[in-house]
């Protein structure tokens, strides 16, 4: 038997539950994975506490992502003993996902475990770095260097914000850090953002065109905030939208796209393609500095989880949210 977190609805309401399974409980798939580690993103947050219509369907298995070793597989591809990375295709959401210490799925949703990471590393990146990454190179596909100009990050203490912040810096891009949090100025800092900014200044009702004040932008805000952002982009600018913590409404104007040719690009990390996938994962897996491990996560139990998800939509985390599926 293996602990898992399981999702019921009673009455209405989402109730969050850690219980004993048995693996024939487990849904089909070709690959049966022992857990190490998953990690607590902002849509976890939504589903474990019933706040967003993430899960469709009673009883869930939360966790949209993990990482661990393979035990059993009916595919070619993977064998016993395989380190492999899972993130998005609809797990923890449609399908039993990581906040289990065995999990069952596709094949086709798995990731070889890249060179230079361990399961624990993979996870302190996980979803959030994972879509981190995949902003990072639409700006750069858009032409958008570190000559160009500032880079703007906006809910930066978060987790994809951080690791964004931490990526760029790490490619030379002048990073500026924007947060409804002042106290995590210090820890942006460390991570590489060479200024500070706070929400408020970011959401602020913007003119058709403000100042041009950016050659990037990875916002995961949305709302007003993207709005301002997309009125003070540079001439050419581009921005990677990938999430709604402010409001998934945008009120704009076409002016920052016809007047300066601002580029907006929406950033999905579910339905990625399988090859960038890899490619993706690569690219972290050279690109994060060792000592960003220790700076960006740290780690809770599985029964930790429902509380965890009240912190993460109440802005109370910071970094990454590891959870430990052996604790």
């Amino acid at each position: 038997m293996f602990k898992a977190l399981i999702l019921s609805q009673v009455e209405g309401k989402t109730h969050a539950e850690v219980r004993h399974l048995n693996v024939s409980d487990l849904p089909e798939g070709e690959v049966l994975v022992d857990v190490a580690y998953s990690s607590l993103n902002y849509k976890d947050g939504l589903a474990v506490t019933g706040t967003g219509k993430i899960i469709r369907s009673f009883p869930m298995v939360p966790g949209i992502d993990f990482a661990g070793t393979v035990a059993e597989s009916a595919d070619a591809r993977f064998k016993a003993g395989d380190p492999v990375i899972l993130t998005g295709w609809g797990v923890g959401e449609r399908y039993w996902g990581g906040f289990a210490q065995k999990a069952r799925v596709k094949a086709d949703w798995l990731v070889p475990m890249p060179a230079g990471l361990d399961a624990k590393q993979a996870m302190i990146i996980g979803t959030a770095g994972f879509t981190a990454m995949l902003c990072v190179m639409a700006l750069e596909e858009a032409g958008v260097t570190p000559d160009s100009g500032k880079v703007v990050v906006t809910g930066a203490a978060g987790g994809v914000g951080s690791v964004s912040v931490l990526l760029l810096a790490q490619l030379g891009y002048h990073v500026v850090a924007v947060s409804g949090r002042p106290e995590t100025q210090d820890f942006l800092t460390t991570l590489g953002a060479k200024e500070f900014m706070t929400r408020e200044e970011m959401s602020r009702p913007a003119h058709p065109l403000e100042s041009q004040n950016w050659a990037g932008a990875v916002d995961v805000v949305g709302g007003s905030t993207l709005a301002r952002v997309l009125a003070e982009m540079q001439y050419g600018g581009t921005v990677a939208a990938c999430g709604l913590a402010g409001g998934f409404e945008l009120n704009t104007t076409v002016m920052p796209f016809i007047l300066r040719n601002v580029s907006l690009r929406g950033v999905d990390s579910v339905s990625c393609p399988q090859e960038r996938r890899v490619k993706v994962w690569e690219r972290l897996a050279a690109a994060m500095p060792p000592s960003a491990y220790a700076e960006l996560g740290c780690a809770i139990a599985l029964e930790e989880v429902p509380q965890a998800a009240k912190d993460i939509l109440a802005g109370r985390i910071q970094g990454r949210m590891l959870v430990n599926l052996n604790l």
